[in-house]
């Protein structure tokens, strides 16, 4: 059984630092970042981690603060310093077996919606939470990949390419693995559905939106593709309208396919006024999920090799000993936090307990609130934008004392 301390620092510093001062990172091709960004949903470069020689040492901490937030939460944040500079980490550790104490997926109401997370966990009047995934920044606003809530089943969520998740399964345990998404259309086995409402629907196949996305996002969802689409408009488990032009800010009665390439021949045998039902579900049934782009940690062993860009970053783990949850958010992009590389973000989260470990959106996204002594919620990190994004969803933390 491993034994964790209030904090425990990570062993990245060295006797010497040699090379320039941190620089920019070469933006990437757009089109690519908003399907598989590797760091953060926005486009703000990062920092060049530099290059250390000598011995790995032991860092320094200080500036330690711990607190209790409510029953089974409790909040802490220190200064870490080592060979490439200071950083400033902010920890919830989550005791889930306390009565009382809730975790589930949040979001502003729509899955294409964003607003700031304090806004996004008003909503549930949670006492705690942080960002949550990767999301379709500046344009439709979509997370990339799945999420379930507790209240409204699966939201969203691809079948395949984005499913490295949180997740309490059906027993309300935590867990961090690959979550299948199934989608099915019942009876109509010719058509193969890909995406619920998704940033996209890939080439050459099938999505499916619901009223819970929002309003219609045109051709955003084809990438632009304005020939061989095709829209099925469902209602009451009814095709009510079948179209080939796709407008936007339209409200979804029930359900509507979207068929690009390909996808449009499967879509053909489809008329007006046949039954269509579509069914989603993630294996093992969890009770709330919400995924991130990478595994950081899987089974104690570090997933991840980048240690080279720093960012902000926001983090999840699993003590598999303790049963207890982590939630991890490193400042970044100022002089008194450097941001963390994967690599030191994993490391960190191997030092703090964690069994499994998942990264979630980073950069000017990267944000933790907390209730404060005076009892009301406040954003305790720096986010580096200078602002509180507006972010697709979140993880929320919520407590109802237990009556009696």
């Amino acid at each position: 059984m491993r034994t964790r301390v209030s904090v425990v620092v990570g062993v990245l510093a060295c006797a010497l630092v040699t090379g320039s001062p941190a620089i920019a990172e070469r933006s990437e091709h757009a089109d690519r970042r908003v399907l598989h960004p590797r760091h953060t949903s926005g486009d703000e470069p990062g920092w060049i981690a530099p290059d250390v020689v000598g011995r790995l040492g032991a860092s320094q901490r200080s500036s330690v603060i711990t607190r209790a937030v409510v029953p089974g939460v409790t909040y802490t944040r220190w200064t870490q310093t080592d060979a490439r500079g200071p950083i400033q980490a902010h920890l919830l550790t989550l005791d889930p077996r306390t009565p009382g104490l809730r975790l589930d997926y949040a979001d502003s109401g729509t899955v294409r919606g964003v607003a700031t997370v304090p806004d996004i966990l008003a909503r549930g009047g949670a006492v705690a939470g942080v960002n949550g995934d990767f999301y379709d920044i500046g344009r439709t606003g979509a997370p990339l990949g799945l999420g379930k809530d507790r209240a409204h089943g699966v939201l969203h969520g691809r079948t395949s390419g984005w499913n490295s998740a949180f997740y309490l399964d059906h027993r309300g345990r935590p867990r961090i693995g690959e979550l299948p998404l199934d989608l099915r259309v019942r009876h109509h086995p010719e058509i193969t559905l890909t995406t619920l409402n998704s940033p996209y629907v890939p080439a050459d196949s099938v999505g499916y939106y619901t009223p819970r996305w929002g309003p219609t996002a045109g051709y955003a969802v084809t990438q632009g593709q304005r020939t061989k689409v095709r829209a099925v408009w469902i209602k009451h488990h009814r095709v009510v309208r079948v179209a080939t032009r796709l407008k936007a800010g339209k409200v979804i009665p029930g359900g509507v396919l979207i068929g690009r390439g390909a996808g449009v021949r499967q879509l053909r045998g489809l008329k007006k006024g046949m039954r269509v039902v579509v069914r989603a579900a993630l294996r093992g049934h969890p009770r709330m999920a919400i995924t991130g782009n990478q595994l950081l940690v899987t089974d104690g062993v570090v997933s991840v090799i980048d240690n080279r860009v720093m960012h902000p970053r926001t983090a999840i783990g699993v003590d598999n000993d303790t049963g207890e949850i982590l939630l991890l958010v490193i400042d970044g992009r100022r002089a008194g936090s450097r941001g963390y590389t994967m690599l030191e973000l994993a490391n960190l989260m191997v030092d703090l307990g964690a069994d499994q470990a998942l990264n979630l959106d980073g950069g000017g996204s990267s944000t933790m609130v907390a209730r404060g002594l005076e009892g009301r919620n406040r954003v305790v990190n720096t986010p580096s934008d200078g602002f509180l994004r507006r972010v697709a969803n979140a993880l929320e933390v919520t407590y109802r004392k237990p009556k009696g």
